[in-house]
């Protein structure tokens, strides 16, 4: 027992070996190394961690020795873990330095009940995809008990042994049991391999079912042509679910140099009342556009990671169109109508959705009120930012505007505390430049644009 690292007049407890009497193959032993201690957390958070406990407490017959083991389990007074088929052991240290070599014991599946429940697996690409990510799919535990198979134990399927000679659960064999929710929790396949397979062994045979059943469902039978099944094929997300143990899927495919056309809708035949082919044409190019944006994101490094997107009003909608797919005159104008805005309010807008999108939209179109704290931040920025000779005279001009004096520059400040620039044109404020976090930088590339 000095591979768990206690001495003790206890460690010396001779191996009991295979209850069961079934031959393992090598690799159907996992050693876990002892956990630190875990003190006022909980021992299971996943649900199948928490029906392990229950299972212990359940069965256990002295609520004190369960709060001992608690205890003991809380203070790392377990060894490293050994799992293997119908078997966990550790050795637990008592206060006292004495140390007990603890087993817990749970009935293996036969070879007959793990066909039927690797039958049962393949039956659904969302289980393999869940024991493959490490969890325990709540409807394969379901569907197996309903077979008559049990996965989790139940009342008195945890056997205890201990070298303290304990008949029933002692403080040592709950430690142990608590420890190991801790185990379960990060990873199922402990449980799985109690029960009598380990985790490769069992992903092989998932694969090798799994492929049997591919080249079932394909092969056409006498009474369906080899174009009907074909016909019907596997849904995307059954075979992305189970793409670690089918065949490799095909390579995606390559980003296009530049979107797809929009089919053309000018025809000798006149289109139905209310119906606008241009505008048409326009919103397909839109899609097409987006899409061809959309799938360069998803083939990009880190794709998994996105920032969502914010969702658009129609308003706002309108005018991310007129901004980035240069509208023909008459579908521009019911562009502005539907932006809610002028005609000549379009081009301002437009601008500003090309400087930042949503938000230099909203800078143009809304003055927030800044409170007290922000409205400090805001002027503690503007004084930091330039050297006292450079420092451009600024005018107040609405709760989070400032005008330079003597020229047709302005700074906004929006509500992330980014800068934006502004300039008179014919009378009105117009945006003038992308934001940044530093005003100088915002009104300095102002000056750049119009030099």
């Amino acid at each position: 027992m000095s591979d768990y690292g206690f001495g003790g007049e206890h460690d010396h407890e001779p191996d009991r070996g295979d209850t069961h009497g079934r031959h393992h193959r090598p690799g159907d032993e996992r050693t876990f190394a002892a956990l630190p201690p875990a003190p006022g957390s909980a021992f299971a958070r996943t649900w199948w961690g928490r029906a392990w406990l229950k299972a212990l407490e359940d069965t256990a017959l002295d609520g004190q020795q369960l709060k001992q083991g608690r205890r003991q389990a809380r203070a790392g007074a377990v060894g490293a873990v050994s799992v293997r088929p119908g078997r966990i052991t550790a050795v637990v240290k008592d206060r006292d330095g004495s140390s007990y070599r603890s087993d817990v014991l749970l009935q293996e599946l036969s070879e007959s009940d793990w066909d039927r429940l690797l039958d049962l697996a393949v039956e659904s690409a969302g289980h393999i995809a869940a024991l493959l990510d490490h969890e325990m799919p709540p409807h394969l535990v379901e569907d197996a008990a309903a077979a008559g198979l049990e996965l989790l134990p139940g009342i008195g399927d945890l056997d205890p042994e201990c070298g303290c000679e304990a008949w029933d659960h002692c403080p040592h064999t709950t430690a142990l049991c608590y420890q190991v929710a801790r185990l379960l929790d990060e990873d199922p396949f402990v449980l799985l391999l109690m029960r009598g397979r380990g985790e490769r062994a069992l992903v092989d045979a998932l694969q090798e079912r799994s492929a049997a059943r591919a080249a079932t469902a394909t092969a056409p039978s006498t009474q369906q042509s080899a174009e009907d099944v074909s016909a019907k094929g596997v849904s995307a997300e059954e075979a992305f679910a189970a793409r670690d143990i089918l065949p490799p899927l095909p390579a995606p495919p390559a980003l296009p140099s530049v979107p797809g056309e929009p089919p053309s809708l000018d025809t000798e035949t006149e289109p139905a009342p209310g119906l606008d082919p241009a505008a048409l044409e326009f919103l397909a190019a839109d899609a097409a556009a987006r899409a061809h944006r959309l799938l360069a994101e998803a083939l990009a490094p880190g794709h998994e990671r996105p920032r969502p997107e914010p969702v658009l009003t129609p308003a706002q909608d309108a005018v991310r169109m007129a901004a980035t797919g240069a509208p023909p005159s008459w579908v521009e104008a019911q562009l502005a109508e539907g932006a809610g805005r002028r005609r000549t309010d379009l081009g301002p807008a437009t601008r500003a959705w090309r400087f930042g999108g949503a938000a230099a939209l909203s800078v143009l179109d809304e003055e927030w009120t800044p409170g007290h704290e922000a409205l400090a931040r805001a002027k503690s920025v503007l004084s930091e930012a330039w050297e006292t000779a450079e420092r451009p005279v600024l005018r107040q001009s609405g709760a989070a505007r400032w005008t330079v004096v003597g020229a047709d520059a302005q700074l906004r400040v929006g509500e992330d505390g980014r800068w934006w620039p502004f300039r008179k044109e014919r009378g009105s404020w117009v945006p003038a430049g992308p934001a940044d976090q530093d005003p100088a930088a915002a009104l300095a590339s102002l000056a750049a644009r119009e030099g």
